[in-house]
């Protein structure tokens, strides 16, 4: 892990130790959360994930024990890239594509959509090695 300033942080509670593999839940609030008319908007969400991490002393965490999981702003950008960035640049390319050489925009709408399996389908059966470059730890 880099430098502990560009770390991004969550707090969450250890909901399973299997090995030495701590699974800790974290509540992945929406920007608007703390928002003082949420309640009333109905946009807002909460959502729980779940975060694998890999320790050396796994006697040394409980289920239900408060923790602290780290990843580094450099993860963080490099997995909104992967999700968001090159999808829509794949999106705009086809759709810039396919609209220039037949002007059909239902044509464009399935290519582009179509454009997508291949890349997700990559993302999948590269989910292993994705994994190993998105490292977690727990703060002490």
């Amino acid at each position: 892990m880099e430098g502990k300033q560009d770390a991004v942080r969550h707090a969450g509670v250890v909901s399973d130790i299997s090995g030495n593999i701590v699974c800790v839940t974290i509540l992945q609030l929406s920007a608007c959360s703390s928002c003082q008319a949420r309640n009333l908007c109905r946009i807002s969400e909460s959502k729980e994930k779940t975060v694998q991490v890999t320790v050396d002393d796994p006697d040394a965490y409980s289920l239900g024990q408060q923790v602290v999981v780290m990843g580094s702003e450099k993860q963080g950008m490099k997995a909104v890239l992967m999700a968001f960035g090159i999808p829509l640049v794949l999106l705009m390319a086809s759709l810039v594509t396919v609209l220039a050489v037949w002007s059909d925009e239902k044509l464009a709408a399935l290519v582009c959509l179509a454009v997508l399996v291949p890349y997700y389908l990559v993302l999948f059966l590269c989910r292993d090695r994705i994994r190993k470059e998105f490292q977690f730890i727990i703060a002490r």
